[in-house]
């Protein structure tokens, strides 16, 4: 295992004790809203700060985006991408499907990857050209050539409501076109879990690069495709993703393009 990528495990591992512990005893959880249907909590702090200070004793020159505290002012090539819980909502619920995701990105590239579920004890893995793993297993998207056969992952990304009509329509015509749609919660968990072909796809969109950078590269490194709804390449920062394997990636962008963001909301 690469050295970055030891220590991104070391990290969300750290992280992932903190959510344990704390899911022992949900009900003295503080709870804040940062918006409509966007919560933070205790740990979700709690979380971040431990990944960066590992992150931070290993490698003081490199710059840090995470969700909760931003960007720190560092100039390097190399940044680290952070969300200390994704599934915040599923975790004060105790809804046991939520993870820690940790990206290291060198000039704009994915280059290591960690999504960790510490509910199942998880752990995806992957390093720029050398593959996916699951608990250090090699892992590879699904084989499903068509559609209509695939079970597709979502979110519904509006928080405020813009755009829920237009995206209402896209989740009506998806779910008539695959087998399945399920919506989880936690969108690095459902780009890892399509590179380990439990799901065969994933799209969304409202989406943060933290949401995205860990499980994105997890993807591409099991053999899937992954970009926006029109499907380019360009999504770290697009606010949108689509990820599956070839074939239903292309039956899937085919659908989305329509529904891109610049569509949905007349930006």
């Amino acid at each position: 295992m690469q050295p970055m990528l030891n220590i991104a495990v070391k990290a969300a591992r750290r992280a992932g004790q903190i959510i344990n512990r704390a899911s022992l005893d949900l009900d003295r959880l503080q709870v804040s809203k940062k918006q409509h249907n966007d919560f933070v909590t205790e740990v979700d702090k709690a979380s971040e700060a431990a990944i960066i200070e590992t992150l931070r004793t290993a490698f003081p020159d490199h710059s840090i985006l995470a969700e909760e505290s931003g960007a720190d002012e560092r100039e390097s090539e190399y940044q680290w991408i952070i969300d200390p819980l994704d599934g915040t909502t599923n975790f004060i619920h105790g809804f046991p499907y939520y993870c820690v995701s940790i990206a290291l990105v060198h000039r704009g590239i994915p280059t290591q990857a960690v999504v960790y579920d510490p509910t199942r004890n998880d752990l995806f893995t992957a390093s720029r050209g050398r593959g996916a793993y699951l608990n250090e297993r090699r892992i590879r998207v699904g084989k499903l050539d068509r559609l209509s056969d695939a079970l597709i992952g979502t979110g519904f990304p509006f928080r405020d409501g813009q755009g829920l009509n237009a995206y209402m329509r896209l989740f009506s015509e998806m779910t008539l076109s695959c087998a399945g749609l399920r919506r989880p919660g936690a969108a690095a968990l459902d780009l890892a879990n399509v590179a380990a072909g439990r799901l065969d796809g994933f799209f969304e969109q409202g989406i943060h690069p933290w949401d995205v950078a860990a499980g994105s590269l997890i993807v591409t490194e099991a053999g899937g495709l992954v970009g926006n709804y029109t499907g380019e390449s360009d999504f770290l920062f697009k606010n949108e993703i689509v990820a599956a394997n070839p074939k239903v990636y292309a039956q899937m962008v085919k659908i989305l393009d329509m529904y891109s963001r610049t569509r949905l909301t007349g930006e």
